[in-house]
């Protein structure tokens, strides 16, 4: 069985110190089991401090901002700050404000399709797609670095299509050449709505559940070796004691997002969040 190298991808995770604080500006939240309030777009937050920092931070699912706790930038808030805008803090600086807010939803979009394509490249199953991948990654990373002008002009879509068709075919050979034959489930297929199913214990090896809706499902002591979880939603899933070490694309955001233990195993460069049980 191959294994899937990962190593240190600092670029593409966030770094709030070299951040001027984006995600508590730029991004609009609607109040929710998510959100304690509603907040626009390019409003500071109540919560950020003068220091781009969250006040209450430690204590965010208690105070009713469980999706802040998921979210991440995958490195788009420094790459804003610090490249795009030169450092510019949009505080000291007011006229960066609408276009440094503009940027950083681009950017975080641009950064993740980063993230998945080095995720692809890492593939030894998918070794014939590299020189294919790094052209993709080198056309999202030319736009990345940018001026911002250049990036707001961007379609984003239009640089995703070639990219998902890419990612799909790393994911089938890896799937190919890594997980046993096992008998259908017609329940388990890409966008499948799995709200809430049961399923602890499963085999799911080589499981293709791209985009599937996996909210409170229960995946707890499930194999999901090389299953893949591109765009899956496993908000408040239960994966304690799941394997996962070898999913193919489960994000940050995705973990985040989903309960598990100490027991549950994560791929290589994936935090286990402090909200999970010991």
């Amino acid at each position: 069985m191959q294994t899937i190298e990962r190593g240190d991808r600092a670029d593409l995770a966030a770094d709030c110190a070299r951040c001027v604080g984006l995600c508590c500006v730029a991004l609009a939240f609607a109040r929710s089991s998510e959100f304690a309030f509603d907040k626009a777009a390019g409003e500071p937050c109540v919560n950020l401090d003068d220091d781009h920092r969250c006040r209450i931070h430690p204590e965010l699912r208690e105070r009713g901002f469980s999706g802040c706790t998921v979210f991440d930038c995958f490195g788009a808030g420094q790459q804003v700050t610090q490249h795009t805008f030169g450092g510019g803090d949009w505080r000291e600086r007011p006229e960066l404000r609408g276009e440094m807010f503009a940027v950083f939803p681009i950017m975080r979009q641009l950064h993740e399709l980063l993230w998945y394509i080095d995720e692809a490249a890492r593939m030894p199953a998918a070794t014939a797609l590299r020189l294919q991948l790094d052209a993709a990654r080198d056309e999202v990373a030319l736009v990345a670095d940018a001026p911002a002008d250049r990036i707001l002009g961007v379609d984003v879509d239009d640089l995703r299509a070639p990219v998902a068709e890419l990612l799909r075919i790393a994911s089938r050979l890896t799937r190919e050449a890594n997980a046993p034959a096992t008998v259908p489930d017609r329940r388990i297929s890409p966008g499948a709505d799995l709200l809430g199913a049961k399923l602890a214990g499963r085999d799911l090896r080589g499981a293709e559940l791209r985009g599937a809706l996996l909210i409170a499902a229960d995946l707890s002591g499930a194999d999901l070796s090389f299953a893949e979880l591109i765009g899956a939603d496993l908000r408040d899933a239960n994966i304690a004691g799941a394997d996962l070490r070898t999913a193919i694309y489960l994000t940050q955001v995705q973990v985040n997002a989903s309960r598990g233990d100490a027991r549950t195993l994560l791929p290589e460069g994936l935090l286990r969040p402090s909200h999970w049980r010991d």
